[in-house]
């Protein structure tokens, strides 16, 4: 059993607010993405939302080498050489002082405190173009099952406002705060990474036998959820994992299937280096799929009954 929940009173960082997305659920939409996860997928595309605290950034590409953030820092984490500036981790407060100094916003604090009142207010500046659309609120992470009190707190505003919701999750939560979310949105977009047990932990630090267990309460409690894949040449695009994944899914007494596959991509390259952190640092084999490849798993699940869309 899990033990990720923070305590009933902890209100998490946004790290992101999309505006008009149109890959997390119906229609258009605005999603919240939290700070904060289990998980330590190796390809995950948002790496800046495992830590629940805040945190900060560095784009190399756009620092002057002016040190003006190395002078402003009250604690010394910060110098500079060859590399550019490089964060010395445990001296951070994650104060903010550099940041508000530097002068061509190279360096950033990601996960920003927001109360509901202003989170509220955010979202009702795009009601028009949501109602218009069919569209509504996706709050995703991060992993947002991580913060249910105000998950719960949240859904519920949306609906007393009349705003279709969304979850994106994992499912690695403990059962009773899946069916309390469960119950509060109308929609739930569900990651199934791996079916073998050993290798989604080897992939993304925890077992899959809670994630593999509330798919299974979902599919019988008759709540809406589509199954998302993230399709990794190397990691689970094989012919084994795809036949076990289909089996599993057909299994289920789902009432309206639907299966997504995410083809991968490396973006999160890009955003360890602004952590000073090292993407797939054991060098996992991980690629993306080729269209035939990908055209291959979606017949795959097809033959299960299972009606398969390419993307969001």
């Amino acid at each position: 059993m899990p033990n990720c929940e923070k305590p009933m009173d902890s209100l998490p960082l946004i790290f992101d607010i999309k505006r008009y997305a149109i890959n997390d659920g119906p229609g258009i939409r605005t999603t919240l993405f939290v700070k904060g996860c289990p998980l330590r997928c190796v390809w995950c595309h948002n790496p800046e939302s495992w830590s629940s605290e805040r945190q900060l950034l560095y784009k190399h590409g756009k620092c002057l080498g002016c040190q003006t953030c190395v002078s402003a820092c009250p604690h010394h984490a910060l110098s500079y050489g060859e590399s550019g500036i490089t964060l010395h981790a445990a001296d951070c407060a994650r104060c903010g002082r550099c940041t508000e100094e530097c002068p061509t916003t190279a360096l950033e604090m990601c996960g920003r405190e927001w109360t509901m009142e202003a989170l509220t207010a955010e979202i009702e500046k795009e009601r028009q173009v949501m109602e218009d659309s069919g569209g509504g609120v996706t709050i995703c992470g991060g992993e947002p099952l991580m913060f249910p009190t105000f998950l719960l707190k949240m859904l519920r505003m949306l609906q007393e406002r009349g705003f279709h919701r969304v979850v994106d999750t994992s499912l690695y939560a403990s059962r009773q705060v899946v069916e309390q979310v469960a119950a509060e949105c109308e929609l739930m977009l569900v990651d199934l990474k791996i079916m073998d047990r050993e290798k989604h932990r080897m992939y993304t630090g925890v077992d899959n036998q809670v994630i593999i267990d509330n798919i299974r309460w979902l599919a019988a409690s008759g709540h809406a959820f589509s199954i998302r894949i993230p399709l990794i040449e190397g990691v689970n695009a094989d012919e084994e994992n795809i036949m076990a994944t289909g089996r599993f899914l057909r299994s289920l007494p789902w009432k309206n299937p639907v299966v997504h596959l995410l083809p991968y991509h490396d973006v999160g390259k890009d955003k360890h280096r602004r952590m000073w952190s090292v993407y797939n640092p054991k060098g996992y084999s991980m690629a993306a799929p080729t269209d035939e490849q990908i055209e291959h798993c979606k017949r795959q699940l097809s033959e299960f009954g299972l009606p398969v869309i390419i993307g969001g």
